[in-house]
């Protein structure tokens, strides 16, 4: 293993993946969060999940010297923006309708002998209402003003402030919002023994544990995309515009 390698485990997890996109599936395949937790060194993320620090070294060392398709790092704030609704938004948007007739159904047939399940749809339809409306906040409020700001950025011309004040304001609500989720999703995933179905499950069930696997994973993508690389370069343009 290179000197670089073995140095990365002191590095932040949520840098790590801001760096390479890819990184981002090594961290899931082991169970470390690299979007509401993403501030703690690769090292520390390791002992907290009961992670050998070598096997995920050498896991992402496979995965860092593949070119990275996409280099989310490195888009405008506007594109990145676009493609979080278009991808991100979306995908929740589609996907929660389904998911919560799929989960209704499993705790009617199957709740007597799978009492997690009822907690388990709980936890979902909390979930679905609160990304419902923290994806519309994002939508009307927040990213309407950070395109602003790139706008003002590349005209040269004075942007008025907000009426939410300093932008940290409605940055900070939105990375609670994320560990929030992160939270009922981390529980979720518990419940379900890591969306594992038990031996007597239905096709259904199987179905079901699989769109909450992906769901979570997304979500996980969704929120480091923002948390990560979106707000810190929306805090820098902030703090440009009002020197």
């Amino acid at each position: 293993m290179t000197t670089e390698m073995e140095n990365l485990a002191e590095k932040k997890v949520g840098r790590i993946v801001a760096d390479n996109f890819r990184t981002a599936q090594v961290f899931s395949q082991y169970g470390i969060d690299f979007c509401c937790k993403g501030g703690i060194t690769l090292k520390a993320a390791c002992e907290l999940n009961g992670a050998s620090v070598a096997s995920v070294l050498s896991d992402l060392e496979k995965t860092m010297t593949t070119p990275e398709e996409v280099h989310f790092k490195d888009f405008g704030m506007t594109d990145l923006i676009d493609y979080i609704v278009d991808t991100h938004h979306k995908y929740v948007e589609k996907t929660i309708p389904a998911l919560k007739a799929y989960l209704q159904k499993l705790e009617h047939v199957h709740g007597d002998r799978h009492p997690e399940l009822f907690e388990i749809r709980r936890l979902f339809f909390e979930a679905a209402d609160a990304l419902t409306i923290h994806m519309k906040k994002e939508e009307l409020i927040l990213f309407p003003y950070i395109k602003a700001m790139e706008e003002a950025q590349k005209s040269h011309f004075p942007l008025s402030k907000p009426h939410f004040g300093h932008i940290e304001n409605p940055i900070h609500m939105m990375e609670d919002d994320h560990a929030g989720e992160g939270e009922r999703f981390r529980i979720i995933s518990e419940l379900s023994h890591g969306y594992t179905p038990p031996k007597d499950g239905c096709q259904t069930y199987r179905v079901a544990f699989a769109m909450l696997e992906e769901f979570e994973y997304d979500l996980h993508t969704h929120i480091h995309l923002e948390n990560n690389i979106l707000f810190p370069k929306a805090l820098e343009a902030f703090e440009l515009l009002n020197s």
